[in-house]
C-alpha cells in the first residue's frame, strides 16, 4: 500500500478554515494574494494565519505575475514554505524567482487539451513542483478556483520527473475517480469545499480528505 495521497487545501481565509483544514488532514494550505480573488487575503492577515499553521503542514503563497518588488515585500515578514506561481510566469521567471528567494515553487500550468502539455513539459526544469489545474475560459477574472475541471484523461499514463498536483473542479464526490484516472498522489481543492465563495466548509474538507486518502494507488510523480 502506497502512502496516503497528499491533499492542498486552497484559499483559506480564516483561523477556523485553517484550523478545520489541518484536522481534515491537509498536507498544504493555501494562501491567496491576488486581489480579484474572494480569497484574497493581506499579508497582515495572512501572517496571524500562517502562524497558527502545525510544523508538518506546508504555508503556499499563491501569486499571479508578481513583481520582484511585491514579492520582497509579500516575503520579508511571511513564514512562507512554498510559492505557487499562478499567472503567465515564462520559465525564465520561475527559475529567477526560484533563484532570487530561495523557496520552492509550485508553477500552476492550465490544461484544456493535449497540446497544452507541452507548455507544461518546458516547467519542469525550473519548478520544484507542478499543479496541473483546469485551463480558465478566455476572459476569465481568475486564473485558477473556477471549480472547472478538463478532461482527466490527458494524464493517463503520464510519468513526470517532478511531483504534481492535479486540480480543477474537484469535489469529494469526483476526487477518488480523479486519482484514479490520472495517478495522481497530491490534489489541490478551493471551491470544491466551500459554502460560498473564500468560505471554507468543514464537512466538506473532512469528506474531501477522506476520499483523496481513500486511494492507494502506485505512486506516480
Amino acid at each position: 500500500m502506497s502512502d496516503p495521497v497528499h491533499v492542498k487545501i486552497c484559499g483559506v481565509t480564516s483561523a477556523a478554515a485553517v484550523s478545520e483544514a489541518v484536522t481534515a488532514g491537509a498536507r498544504y494550505l493555501g494562501f491567496n494574494f491576488y486581489p480579484p480573488s474572494p480569497r484574497y487575503l493581506t499579508p497582515d492577515n495572512a501572517r496571524a494565519l500562517m502562524l497558527d499553521v502545525p510544523e508538518g503542514v506546508a504555508k503556499v503563497a499563491l501569486v499571479v505575475d508578481p513583481s520582484d518588488d511585491a514579492l520582497a515585500a509579500l516575503l520579508a515578514d511571511l513564514p512562507v514554505d512554498f510559492l505557487q506561481l499562478h499567472g503567465h510566469e515564462s520559465p525564465a521567471r520561475v527559475m529567477e524567482i526560484r533563484a532570487r528567494y530561495g523557496l520552492p515553487i509550485i508553477k500552476a500550468v492550465g490544461i484544456a487539451d493535449a497540446e497544452d502539455l507541452a507548455a507544461l513539459e518546458d516547467y519542469l526544469s525550473v519548478s520544484d513542483q507542478i499543479l496541473v489545474d483546469a485551463k480558465p475560459a478566455k476572459g476569465a477574472a481568475l486564473p485558477g478556483g473556477n471549480g472547472l475541471a478538463f478532461d482527466w484523461r490527458l494524464l493517463q499514463g503520464r510519468h513526470w520527473p517532478r511531483p504534481w498536483l492535479l486540480a480543477g473542479g474537484l469535489t469529494a464526490q469526483n476526487v477518488a475517480a480523479a486519482i484514479r484516472l490520472t495517478g495522481a498522489r497530491q490534489v489541490d481543492v478551493s471551491s470544491g469545499v466551500e459554502s460560498a465563495p473564500g468560505i471554507k466548509d468543514p464537512a466538506a474538507m473532512r469528506a474531501f480528505v477522506a476520499a483523496a486518502q481513500s486511494e492507494s494507488t502506485t505512486a506516480q510523480v
